[in-house]
C-alpha cells in the first residue's frame, strides 16, 4: 500500500522537535491501514498539520465548540467514509505547546507521545470514535495500543486502569 503522507508545520516551535518523527509517523500509519482495512487500497493519503495552541483552540472552538486548546483534532474527507481504491483520509491537526505539556505531565518521552496522538487522529480518521460509548472507546484504546506495539512503543494508556 502507498501512503501518501503530506504536511505542514505552522509553527517555528516544530523545529525543536526530534528530526525522525517523520518516518515513525509513516511507519505507524502502515502498520495502522494495514490492521484496519479489509482490502488493500493502492493509496492512501492522509495530511497532517502541525502548529500551535493559538491555532487549535481556533479550530476546535469552530468545529468542537470547545473554547481551549486540545492536543489532536481529526477532520475527515468525504471519501474516507468509504475508503475508495486512492482515498484521501482526512486531515490531523497536532499542537506543539499541548503535545509537550501532556507528555510532561504523563512523564512520556515527547516523540512517542506524538506517535500516539497521531495514531489517534488516524484512528479517528478511519472511523473509530471514543465518544460514542464505553464500547467504541475501549475497541478504539484496544487498536491504538496494538498498533503503537507493533511500532515498539508502550502502551500509552497503561497508568490510566
Amino acid at each position: 500500500m502507498k501512503l501518501i503522507l503530506s504536511y505542514l508545520i505552522e509553527s517555528p516551535l516544530w523545529d525543536e522537535f526530534p528530526k525522525e518523527w517523520n518516518e515513525k509517523v509513516k511507519q505507524a500509519f502502515l502498520v495502522a491501514l494495514e490492521e484496519v482495512l479489509e482490502k488493500e487500497a493502492s493509496a492512501v493519503e492522509v495530511s497532517l498539520l502541525l502548529t500551535d495552541d493559538a491555532h487549535i483552540q481556533e479550530l476546535n472552538k469552530i468545529y468542537r465548540k470547545k473554547d481551549k486548546p486540545t492536543n489532536v483534532l481529526s477532520f475527515e474527507s468525504d471519501e474516507s467514509a468509504h475508503l475508495v481504491e486512492n482515498c484521501l483520509l482526512g486531515d490531523i491537526v497536532i499542537s506543539y505547546e499541548t503535545l509537550l505539556k501532556e507528555a510532561k505531565e504523563q512523564q512520556k518521552e515527547p516523540l512517542s507521545h506524538f506517535i500516539h496522538l497521531a495514531v489517534h487522529g488516524l484512528c479517528h480518521l478511519l472511523g473509530y470514535d471514543h465518544e460514542r460509548g464505553e464500547k467504541e472507546a475501549d475497541e478504539m484504546e484496544a487498536l491504538e495500543i496494538k498498533i503503537l506495539q507493533k511500532c515498539g512503543l508502550e502502551n500509552p494508556y497503561k497508568d490510566e486502569a
